[in-house]
């Protein structure tokens, strides 16, 4: 705190108890009241598309995958959609249904990661406790299906790496009966406890227009009333296939105000959605071959003819998620790969909802978008001149080496 007498300046971050990932929030404050508000990312990018573009597509599916811990299925899933576009590669009916059920079980075990930390954020630990102790479930079944927790590594070109089969049903129907008879306990907890509903009501109010005017997306947007969903709007994997509407605040009942509460609404509301999905595809899934193409030689050999450029999106858990690939059929390594991740779309109506509100309702309005740097931050190209370069390991430490011999002079 720079200054104590109004106005004043409050820096939070980039390392904060407050803050799930590193960034930089700079408040400009009256007395307990936000003012003004700036924030500066880009302190978690590690270079994973300057990587990928260094890699041939399959390898790159793997990096896909620890973009982010949370919704790694997400942006391997588009990831490969792009390139299936470019290499017009075919994907099996049956590979479409179990990239939907994965990537349903993977929006559950997300939103319900961002309630436990939602209700932290509050100061509700027993309930945070609860959330994430609810939240093993899927991630158990996760692992059943791709044998891992984390970094899944069931997406491949073609298809997937591995089936659903019938023998599996029942474990996965063990699981969506486990968060069906726990949602009358959620909606309790997180939507009629009093503390939850004074700390969340009319906190950190984004509009329908303003959320539209932002291009806000996923839940963030919805929260606020805005219809949009690419499960819907431009169908991907299954969900052509599937029955099931928009999540807006008003199956709650509520008219949409786009506070924090709303943005709670909908995520539970989700997670009974995705039980829902993942139901129908169970019973919906075709018979046949998951994978494309088996050979990864011969895929390989494919790939590396291709030519062209995608983009390709899907609706990860905290919204659209973009990816651009462009391919020249020269080598294998694309020629250009670009990710937009969902919270690129949504960070900037932080600054929207934040002023206006108090120092103790930062870390809850912060937390409300469900934001993911290390999905976000993408690799920085800096130069003092004006020309685009990129700033390798070795000019980075030289930098650092010379600043230091700066301060020590």
């Amino acid at each position: 705190m720079s200054q104590k007498k109004a106005p004043y300046e409050l820096p939070i971050g980039p390392i904060h108890p407050a803050l799930k990932e590193p960034i930089n929030f700079t408040f400009q404050m009256n007395g307990e009241v936000v003012e003004k508000v700036n924030f500066s990312p880009g302190r978690a990018h590690r270079g994973i598309e300057w990587m990928g573009m260094r890699r041939n597509p399959v390898q790159i599916l793997h990096l896909c995958d620890r973009i982010c811990g949370i919704c790694g299925v997400a942006h391997a899933l588009v990831f490969a959609q792009a390139v299936e576009q470019i290499a017009d590669i075919e994907v099996p009916d049956r590979a479409y249904y179990v990239r939907t059920i994965i990537a349903e079980f993977e929006r559950i075990q997300s939103h319900i990661l961002w309630a436990g930390v939602a209700a932290h954020e509050l100061g509700f630990d027993t309930l945070f406790y609860l959330a994430w102790q609810i939240r093993e479930e899927s991630v158990d079944v996760i692992e059943y299906i791709t044998g891992n927790r984390v970094n899944y590594g069931i997406m491949m070109l073609g298809g997937t790496r591995r089936d659903i089969t019938v023998d599996m049903f029942p474990r996965l129907e063990q699981a969506l009966q486990y968060y069906e008879g726990l949602l009358e306990k959620m909606v309790n907890l997180f939507l009629n406890d009093k503390t939850i509903a004074m700390r969340c009501k009319n906190t950190g109010i984004l509009t329908k227009r303003r959320a539209l005017e932002l291009a806000t997306v996923g839940p963030t947007s919805r929260a606020s009333g805005l219809a949009m969903d690419v499960r819907i709007d431009s169908p991907y994997a299954a969900y052509g296939d599937l029955d099931f509407d928009i999540v807006l605040p008003d199956v709650y009942g509520s008219d949409g105000t786009g506070d924090v509460y709303d943005r709670i609404i909908v995520r539970i509301f989700e997670v009974k959605q995705s039980i829902d999905i993942i139901r129908q595809c169970m019973k919906q899934m075709p018979e046949g071959p998951v994978l494309a193409e088996e050979k990864y030689a011969k895929l390989l050999m494919n790939l590396k003819k291709a030519s062209g450029e995608a983009f390709a999106r899907v609706e990860a858990p905290r919204g659209e998620d973009m990816h651009y690939v462009r391919m020249n059929g020269k080598q294998e390594a694309p020629e250009m790969w670009k990710v937009k991740a969902s919270t690129y779309s949504n960070q900037m109506a932080w600054v929207e909802i934040l002023q206006g509100e108090q120092i103790a309702d930062i870390p809850i309005i912060v937390a409300s978008i469900d934001p993911c740097m290390s999905c976000t931050d993408r690799v920085a190209v800096v130069s003092t001149d004006g020309d685009a370069g990129i700033m390798t390991k070795e000019h980075l430490h030289r930098l650092s080496v010379e600043k230091t011999r700066r301060l020590q002079a």
